[in-house]
């Protein structure tokens, strides 16, 4: 997995102690204190994630083959674009997305570029529109560097985001596909926002809650909801 240091005055924040174990493997931790019950929810949470993922793959093969070839031939470029993010324990890690903006765009996030329709191509305005542009991440699902459900990976560059989940211990969570504060706004939220609802989250997941996080962002999408580019 592709690594680089987060620089080190993110790293030198203290969370309340005991809050959170030791990570059982070097990709995953467990928010609690370590009992049966947290490692059981864990592993129910993986089996899961990979059982979703594997069955959207499956689902979403076809449509995966012609959104390559809509990209490719609709602008010049991969139809796959790897984004550097924030994963677990603040480690770096590359993100695949289908392409939506054209060659040369800002690394930074998309509200913050002037004009940024002027970027985005065609075709990425529907994946985008339609939230088609995150079905690569399924692959990182499998991988293990996310989860279905979770916090949104930042962006390397978000020091402020990073700085903020890191103080209340957000960033020992596997970052996710969808999450609490997707279904509560989105784009449509201010930073502070979204790590208020990432932390209500991490304190109240449980596989049920998953569920209905998975069920809200199914109807979001279906009605393009929470989306400002």
């Amino acid at each position: 997995m592709y690594q680089r240091p987060i620089p080190q005055h993110l790293l030198d924040r203290h969370t309340e102690p005991g809050r959170f174990i030791q990570p059982l493997s070097d990709s995953c931790y467990v928010p609690g204190d370590g009992s049966e019950k947290k490692i059981s929810q864990l592993m129910l949470k993986r089996l899961f994630d990979i059982t979703f993922a594997l069955i959207m793959l499956l689902i979403f093969a076809v449509p995966f083959l012609l959104i390559a070839i809509a990209i490719r031939l609709t602008s010049p470029g991969p139809a796959i674009y790897w984004s550097d993010r924030v994963g677990t324990n603040n480690r770096l890690f590359r993100m695949p997305k289908f392409r939506t903006m054209r060659l040369g765009t800002p690394a930074i996030t998309t509200h913050l570029i002037p004009d940024p329709d002027v970027y985005v191509t065609a075709v990425g305005k529907l994946l985008r529109k339609t939230s088609l542009d995150e079905l690569p991440q399924l692959w990182s699902i499998l991988t293990g560097d996310m989860s279905v459900v979770g916090p949104r990976p930042a962006l390397f560059n978000q020091d402020d985001l990073i700085a903020l989940r890191s103080e209340i211990g957000i960033q020992q969570m596997l970052p996710g596909l969808t999450g609490w504060a997707q279904v509560n706004g989105r784009d449509e939220l201010l930073i502070a926002e979204k790590v208020k609802l990432d932390e209500a989250y991490m304190r109240e997941q449980s596989f049920l809650f998953d569920l209905k996080i998975i069920f809200l962002t199914f109807n979001r999408v279906l009605r393009c909801r929470g989306i400002s580019h």
